[in-house]
């Protein structure tokens, strides 16, 4: 597979630009989707981890996909701990897609990192590139967003439902839309309001 990595297209993929999906990018695509369809059937918890183990570029110890999931690679994506992806996780990497510690998605999110030219001639010709996906710690993406090519989402930052998002998106801010936009800031009281709520069932529940 690493002979697969150095080849002109992969390379060119990687570096994030123009190329065309070749015998060697489908290679490395076809060991992913054997890994993703094995995982989406497996009844098995202790096997399921150790198949994400072995998909992703790098994984927390603590690292929950509910089936079914899709990547076009997997070994471009690297989720920090405590990471949870509720059913229906998409993710195209051709380049590297980050994501930060304690994120959580809903259902059916998609980050797609690939794209392809805006003239239809070089499209047709099957050309594509791809922007890097980042995510920062703490984040939240409500059910059905999609994350655009190239964006990146701050810490601490809590997407809307059915957002897409399709530019940047700064820290601790509650942002929606399509196209998504800043709502408004999470101001402390907020959190304080939260965490005692949390001390509350605590302490409810013994």
């Amino acid at each position: 597979m690493e002979s697969h990595r150095e080849s002109f297209n992969v390379r060119r993929m990687l570096d994030g630009e123009l190329y065309i999906f070749d015998e060697h990018n489908e290679a490395l695509q076809r060991k992913a989707q054997d890994l993703v369809r094995e995982f989406n059937a497996c009844a098995d918890p202790g096997r399921s981890d150790e198949i994400l183990t072995e998909l992703l570029g790098s994984r927390g110890e603590s690292c929950t996909m509910m089936p079914t999931i899709g990547f076009d690679y997997g070994w471009n994506t690297f989720a920090g701990e405590n990471f949870y992806a509720n059913m229906g996780l998409i993710v195209l990497d051709v380049v590297p897609v980050t994501i930060g510690d304690n994120c959580f998605f809903g259902p059916r999110v998609t980050l797609a990192t690939a794209s392809h030219p805006i003239a239809p001639g070089p499209r047709a010709e099957g050309l594509e590139f791809g922007k890097s996906i980042t995510i920062g710690n703490n984040v939240w993406l409500g059910a059905h967003v999609v994350v655009n090519p190239g964006v990146t989402i701050g810490d601490n930052a809590v997407i809307g439902s059915s957002s897409v998002v399709t530019k940047d998106i700064p820290a601790g801010v509650v942002a929606a839309g399509n196209p998504c936009r800043v709502i408004r800031r999470i101001e402390p009281a907020e959190v304080k309001a939260w965490e005692e709520k949390v001390e509350d069932y605590r302490k409810a529940r013994g």
